[in-house]
């Protein structure tokens, strides 16, 4: 049986999370408030990512190298990473949970640096068309997996490895169309040809390729960032200058990993263009 995530308490810096059967605690430098629940539920944590020294997992007897959670009725690979990444973010979940509401049947998506697939899974789910990009074949793998645990593995989604700018200009000349784009760009990255990306240099012209590839009849385009600094405020700016002229509206917020038992914890920012 698959099972959830769960933000259960954060504080001091970290925070403890169950995902299925396992119980973690990793760093969270938000987290700047005291826990909220007592040190016995802390101790049982089976797993602990470590910054101090060397990156490193410290497990308790639970040695699972790999399992199952479902968020927002998507399943996915749960692999813990040597930086103490998981292989979702779940504070997309808002993002995801969109998708699945908002994407019509057969409509052209287009993911960009779509990591281990949350969207992209959302998205296909919902019955559109899904082109699936990320410069890194592992997590492109990692990505159909995920999709193979949701039974989406005939579904119609295109997985391309590589560099962002260069695929939408290419499709800028093959005057490709979409009707639905979502983009969730580092702060820094490469491709798979070593191409070097900083946001602070790309932004503006990776959202006006994207503005060139969306058809007449968009009806979105979803910008989430986790950056220090590019705010809700920011990513609205920069979003409505480009999609000046389309009409439609552009809202935007706080991405958060949300608890029912203890504070919420901002992981990120997003703005969304949507047109009826």
């Amino acid at each position: 049986m698959t099972e959830v995530y769960e933000l259960l308490d954060s504080g001091h810096g970290k925070k403890l999370e169950r995902l299925g059967p396992v119980t973690l605690i990793r760093p969270c430098a938000q987290a700047i408030w005291n826990p909220t629940l007592p040190k016995e539920n802390w101790k049982k944590a089976d797993w602990i990512f470590s910054r101090e020294g060397k990156n490193q997992w410290l497990q308790s007897d639970k040695k699972l190298s790999q399992w199952e959670v479902e968020i927002e009725g998507l399943r996915f690979l749960i692999s813990p990473t040597s930086f103490g990444h998981l292989g979702i973010f779940p504070e997309h979940r808002s993002v995801w949970k969109w998708l699945l509401e908002n994407t019509k049947p057969k409509m052209k998506v287009l993911n960009l640096f779509a990591y281990s697939g949350g969207a992209t899974l959302a998205a296909a789910k919902a019955g559109a068309q899904v082109v699936h990009l990320d410069a890194a074949k592992g997590m492109i793998d990692w990505a159909k997996e995920n999709a193979q645990k949701n039974d989406l593995s005939n579904a119609p989604i295109r997985w391309i490895i590589d560099d962002a700018k260069k695929f939408l200009k290419r499709e800028e000349r093959r005057e490709s169309q979409y009707e639905g784009i979502i983009l969730d760009p580092p702060t820094f990255g490469r491709g798979p040809r070593g191409e070097v990306f900083k946001i602070e240099n790309e932004l503006p012209a990776l959202l006006h390729l994207c503005n060139q590839l969306l058809s007449k009849q968009a009806k979105f385009l979803i910008l989430t960032c986790h950056t220090p600094g590019y705010t809700a405020t920011v990513l609205k700016a920069v979003l409505g200058q480009v999609m000046k002229g389309r009409g439609g509206t552009i809202t935007g917020g706080e991405l958060l990993l949300e608890s029912s038992q203890s504070l919420s914890i901002p992981h990120g920012y997003f703005a969304r263009w949507e047109n009826e």
